[in-house]
């Protein structure tokens, strides 16, 4: 194998596995964990009492996911009828990014410590708990090709996206599940 090739791997690895083993690395605290439903009362004593300000946050991270997809298109200039945007809105981007990162961390927080990761319950929470892992496994994906040079064209869409439909999928689970009274509507 070429040392070219090698070091081609080699870079798409690495978003990949820092990827992997932060998802694996929430994976096994949530499951390792002992939930302590009452011993985080950021939200409330209750699951009851969390549920509402968790969705509102929860839905504030969806807009702020949209948003975030809406100014990439507009930055590559893939908005039909509109032009690409100027470099302000690369810092713009930015803090959208930076305060959905930090509207995630006390919904996190609560989820990880309260709940854990569970997967024996039902489906819905299994898969809200799985995409909750590896939410922050893509952020760090993406972080690793947002400062790298020289990726291919497709790797920086492909994780930004992925970001946004872990989001989408994390907030279908929860806070619409919530809003729904507590179930999920059908697709």
């Amino acid at each position: 194998m070429s040392a070219i090739r090698l070091e081609s791997v080699t870079r798409v690895l690495l978003p990949l596995g820092l990827a992997a083993a932060v998802a694996a690395g929430l994976y096994a605290f949530g499951t390792n964990h002992v939930p302590d439903y009452s011993g985080t009362a950021l939200f409330g004593r209750t699951a009851t009492d969390t549920l509402p300000l968790k969705s509102w946050l929860a839905t504030g991270l969806l807009a702020l996911a949209a948003l975030q997809l809406g100014l990439a298109l507009w930055m590559y200039g893939k908005l039909p009828g509109v032009g690409a945007a100027g470099r302000g809105m690369r810092n713009v981007h930015r803090a959208t990014g930076v305060l959905a990162l930090l509207v995630t961390l006390p919904i996190a927080y609560h989820c990880a410590f309260a709940y854990g990761v569970q997967t024996h319950i039902d489906s819905r929470i299994a898969v809200h708990s799985l995409a909750g892992c590896f939410l922050y496994g893509a952020f760090a994906a993406k972080l690793v090709v947002v400062r790298s040079r020289g990726w291919p064209g497709w790797a920086l869409p492909l994780v930004g996206g992925t970001l946004v439909a872990l989001v989408a999928v994390l907030w279908y689970t929860s806070a619409l599940w919530y809003f729904d009274d507590y179930s999920l509507p059908s697709l």
